[in-house]
């Protein structure tokens, strides 16, 4: 072996060896403060050290140079002497904003000060319940990130599920499915069955199954549950009189729709409006996966551009209200087989835009293809502009929009010649917006937002039932880079 070959073996083993002292560093952080790390928008938490370099290395994508482990390490052990409050926290981007704000204080000081906006949030004492009414393919991912995020033990927690028996089998079988995902993978962790008393047991989070027919007939409370938010995930019922069954279940304080809802109930895009839910509103939904894909995009390009109309096109995997093989739907088309065809089908997501984005109303149309594909969708926004501009522009303002605007946790921003749908698997971002396939001609745009129409849209509900509850972490730092 030549001496560069070894020198090159030494520097990554010593890089190896740093990254292994971060892992009880980040855990103990998010363990005893709820503060989850990331570099650039990339979690560290939960991650191997081959994990942590290489969210190291994707800063090379953003900055143009690797950020240094020896400088996450000083934050690292710098925010375990101070008291953080819950917190999502971007250490690439406090550093930077360190270099440029810091103003000679050291970077204890600056962090105290920056941190000190992680205290405001009030959440609920000892945390706030959650239920998950049905347990479907939604139902199942929100429970792996309500799982996933009990490690803090204050904020939500997710305390029961309910759905209707269906077989001797029915809770071993729950188990599974939430065990193995052929699309998401194995679960993190571990599971324990108690068939007698009806429970599932996931990595600490002990959760009661509850089977039931009747909405309105549960009696939470026996189950030690109180004032619980139900995340009702069936799409069974979608207007006010049929979600407000579940309020007059005894422990039942509110009710979340993983759907878009009808009537005047409101729809809720994290980012977009969540600030005008109020304690009042019992019922609040959380609209649908392309809505919650598009308007952050949408949003952002009119600001900056105004948008005159526009046409959204979906290509959507395809779901399981599809026959995999061609029987009779109450649904045009969706008969035909799932797994075979590409199915024309209408989309709401357009419209529903509005409800979020009251601005934008009468100025979408949209429609919608699904394909023969699982998980992963893509929207294809065609707009008209009010002035022209041109390919590069647009996506260097979708870049930095990514990286330093208040929806950073909303959009992401890639440009690669080589990323197809399933590089998206297990994306929390709401959409990831492909800059290589922008087309501009002056004032006509076409932008394309792949999304993970499940991960990413679970992601966005519990970012929506952390601001019912009152424990969204704040998302540090605030400050937008110049």
């Amino acid at each position: 072996m030549t001496d560069a070959a070894v020198a090159q073996r030494e520097a990554w083993k010593a890089r190896e060896s740093l990254a292994e002292q971060f892992i009880p560093l980040i855990g103990r952080l998010y363990r005893e403060h709820g503060v989850v790390t990331s570099i650039h928008g990339r979690r560290l938490i939960n991650q191997s050290p081959i994990g942590v370099i290489k969210a190291h290395r994707y800063a090379h994508h953003v900055t143009g140079s690797v950020l240094p482990l020896e400088q996450t390490k000083q934050v690292l052990d710098a925010l375990l002497t101070l008291d953080p409050g819950p917190a999502s926290l971007d250490i690439a981007r406090l550093l930077s904003d360190f270099e440029r704000h810091g103003a000679g204080r050291s970077l204890a000081a600056y962090l105290g000060e920056v941190l000190a906006a992680t205290h405001r949030a009030t959440p609920a004492p000892g945390g706030t319940d959650v239920v998950l009414y049905g347990f479907g393919r939604i139902g199942r991912l929100l429970a792996r990130i309500l799982i996933a995020h009990g490690g803090h033990g204050a904020g939500l927690h997710l305390r029961a599920i309910v759905v209707r028996r269906g077989g001797t089998n029915d809770l071993v079988k729950r188990a599974s499915l939430l065990r193995r995902d052929s699309v998401h993978g194995p679960f993190e962790g571990t599971i324990t069955v108690d068939e007698e008393a009806n429970t599932i047991l996931a990595n600490g989070t002990l959760i009661q199954v509850i089977y039931a027919d009747d909405p309105a007939a549960i009696d939470y409370t026996a189950y030690g549950i109180r004032d619980a938010i139900v995340v009702d995930n069936t799409g069974r019922w979608r207007d006010e009189e049929g979600l407000s069954q579940h309020l007059r279940s005894t422990g039942v304080a509110r009710v979340l729709l993983t759907a878009p809802g009808k009537g005047s109930l409101p729809n809720v895009v994290h980012g977009i409006n969540h600030e005008s839910i109020t304690p009042e509103q019992r019922i609040v939904t959380a609209a649908s996966c392309t809505t919650n894909a598009i308007t952050p995009v949408l949003k952002v390009l009119n600001d900056e551009y105004g948008v005159v109309h526009g046409h959204v096109e979906t290509v959507h995997s395809f779901t399981n209200d599809q026959n995999l093989i061609d029987n009779f739907h109450k649904g045009d088309r969706r008969g035909r087989s799932a797994a075979l065809n590409m199915v024309i089908t209408e989309t709401g997501a357009a419209k529903a835009v509005a409800k979020a984005l009251p601005v934008l109303e009468g100025r979408l149309t949209g429609n919608a293809i699904r394909v023969p594909t699982p998980d992963v969708s893509m929207a294809i926004l065609n707009l008209r502009l009010s002035r022209p501009t041109t390919r590069d522009e647009v996506n260097r303002f979708l870049r930095e929009t990514s990286l330093h605007s208040t929806l950073r946790q909303q959009i992401d921003y890639i440009e690669s010649p080589e990323v197809v749908s399933t590089d998206f698997i297990g994306s929390h971002r709401a959409g990831i917006v492909d800059g290589l396939a922008t087309i501009c001609t002056e004032e006509n745009l076409i932008v394309y937002v792949w999304y993970d129409n499940e991960f990413g849209y679970s992601s966005q509900v519990v970012r929506v039932l952390e601001t019912m509850a009152g424990s969204h972490p704040t998302v540090v730092p605030e400050r937008a880079q110049a």
